[in-house]
This record gives C-alpha cells, sequence and structure tokens, in this order.
C-alpha cells in the first residue's frame, strides 16, 4: 500500500499535459498530469474515461457541447465520444482509462 500526493507528483511533471501512469485497478490506469492553459487535440476513446479535476479547472467540448468542470467534480466521457481540451484549462487532472486496443492491422502508436 502506498500513498501518493496528487498534486505534489502533477506539480513534479517536467512537461505539462504529458501523464503519468500511478497504478492500475482491474484493466483501468490510473494517471495524474498537471494542465497548463494550452488546448489538447480531439482524441476518442472506446472505452469510458473518468476525469477528476483536483484544483484548477477543465474546460472541456464534448461532442461538441462546452463544459466547465471545475476542482472536485468528476466528469464520464462515454467511449465513442469525441472530446477536446479547449485553452484555459489549469491545475491537476486524474484520469482514469482502460487503454485503446490497436485496430487489427494497425500498426503501433503512441499518444
Amino acid at each position: 500500500m502506498r500513498v501518493t500526493d496528487l498534486v505534489e507528483t502533477a506539480a513534479g511533471l517536467p512537461v505539462a499535459w504529458s501523464s503519468q501512469l500511478l497504478g492500475e485497478v482491474g484493466a483501468a490506469g490510473v494517471k495524474v498530469l498537471r494542465m497548463d492553459g494550452r488546448p489538447v487535440p480531439p482524441e476518442v476513446h472506446t472505452t469510458t474515461e473518468a476525469l477528476l479535476v483536483l484544483d484548477g479547472q477543465l474546460e472541456l467540448t464534448l461532442e461538441g457541447r462546452e463544459l466547465s468542470v471545475r476542482a472536485g467534480e468528476l466528469c464520464l466521457v462515454p467511449g465513442g465520444h469525441r472530446h477536446a481540451v479547449r485553452a484555459g484549462s489549469s491545475g491537476t487532472l486524474v484520469i482514469v482509462e482502460v487503454a485503446d486496443r490497436p485496430a487489427a492491422g494497425a500498426g503501433d502508436q503512441n499518444r
């Protein structure tokens, strides 16, 4: 068993929007990252993704709808739904997700 200071871990990451895998719960990875105000391009996952804002605010576009997720709030992004981070997102974000499997015939692709 271990205890992790999530805000401190995110603050210590060398690059914003680069997550650190903290561990796994079943098939899901638990990651933390630091948001720095820059937008992130749209993406789609095959499974639901949980986005938990610890501090700051996440500006999210989900299937064309703009959402603001504040500190202490959780957003569940359903699998297959296109989502992107808008400019102005900053703070600490925890992501819980199952890694997407590459489509048959697709080569290894890094995120």
